[in-house]
């Protein structure tokens, strides 16, 4: 090389690669994760509707049915999700401008629902619950 000094590459720590993606993920992920989010929220808030009617004693059709809502939240949630995100997150073009869909947007889609819908459910029942009851 001639005309300048070593300009050598500063090899970045573990920590701040991390830091980086954590910083700036890949928009598919945010869409699947976005999608499956708004859907859990939804159903979410409705289940906290119902729980507190049930607690409350409220006389519904059916008695108490918060474990059979709690199912049918996660399998509407999972399915939901996986859906969505197959239909809005297609797969990388490469050199091609051609976009396509597969069954890995469906599980991208799938793998990022479960832990959501877990995760907004406990938000409803151990935090907003307490709140409102």
């Amino acid at each position: 090389m001639s005309g300048g000094p070593d300009r050598r590459v500063r090899e970045r720590s573990r920590l701040e690669v991390l830091w980086r993606r954590y910083r700036n993920p890949p928009r598919p992920v945010v869409r699947a994760v976005a999608s499956s989010l708004v859907v859990a929220l939804v159903l979410g808030l409705a289940y906290l509707v119902y729980d507190v009617a049930v607690t409350r004693g409220a006389d519904l059709p059916g008695g108490d049915l918060r474990t059979l809502a709690v199912a049918l939240d996660v399998a509407l949630v999972v399915a939901v999700g996986t859906i969505v995100t197959y239909l809005i997150v297609p797969q990388p073009t490469g050199s091609g401008g051609r976009r396509t869909r597969t069954a890995w947007s469906a599980a991208l889609g799938f793998f990022a629902a479960i832990p959501i819908a877990y995760l907004v459910l406990v938000v409803v029942a151990q935090v907003l619950k307490p709140l409102i009851v």
